[in-house]
């Protein structure tokens, strides 16, 4: 059988689920997650230094959690704005059920946890909040960022985080590179061995 990976469609593992403690946006909440996801036990520490990180989200408009996982950045982003729709985007169909079940526990109404295909073609996003699935490889991960960073709105933003051993400057610098000139990418913040990095549409 294939290797079960967080980015895997349709994990082979148990779908054995548990609860977790977790504090997002000033709030202690109780989650679901389960095996073959990213990061079940814990908020993964990328992903909380990315939430400590960003500004606020907008109150109204669009936001995408790209590679949203059990949901953590999603439901972040939907406590502080309920009014905000939220695309919580992911591969991993398991990822997407739990994103769902913790959004309705929260009470949380306008997160969408749907495949790529789901979202609407013509849709443009006032933020992109991601820790990007950089264990997909290269090319993968750029052929994502390539797909839905430019569906920022004129001076949207996305914050990205990266481990700098998992190559956060050299993916920096690509960015700089690839990226039309009314992208411009800045390093936000350094911390814990993470960088968070921040793309602006101009």
């Amino acid at each position: 059988m294939a290797p079960d990976h967080y980015f895997s469609e349709n994990p082979g593992s148990d779908d054995k689920r548990q609860t977790i403690a977790v504090r997002l946006a000033g709030r202690d909440v109780e989650l679901t997650t389960a095996a073959g996801t990213f990061s079940p036990q814990r908020l993964d520490p990328g992903t909380k230094v990315l939430l400590d990180a960003v500004p606020s989200p907008p109150p109204r408009g669009s936001l995408l959690d790209l590679g949203c996982g059990w949901g953590p950045i999603a439901l972040s982003a939907a406590l502080q704005s309920p009014e905000l729709t939220v695309w919580a985007v992911d591969i991993n169909s398991r990822s997407l059920d739990l994103t769902a079940l913790n959004a309705k526990a929260l009470n949380l109404t306008s997160i969408n946890a749907v495949t790529a295909d789901d979202v609407p073609e013509h849709l443009r996003f006032d933020m992109v909040w991601s820790n990007p699935p950089i264990r997909v490889g290269k090319a993968a991960l750029h052929g994502l960022l390539e797909t839905w960073l430019p569906r920022l709105a004129d001076g949207g933003e996305a914050w990205l985080v990266v481990a700098k051993k998992l190559g956060a400057d050299s993916l920096q610098k690509w960015l700089d590179e690839e990226l039309p000139p009314d992208f411009i990418t800045s390093r936000e913040s350094n911390s814990k061995g993470y960088r968070v990095l921040k793309v602006k549409r101009g």
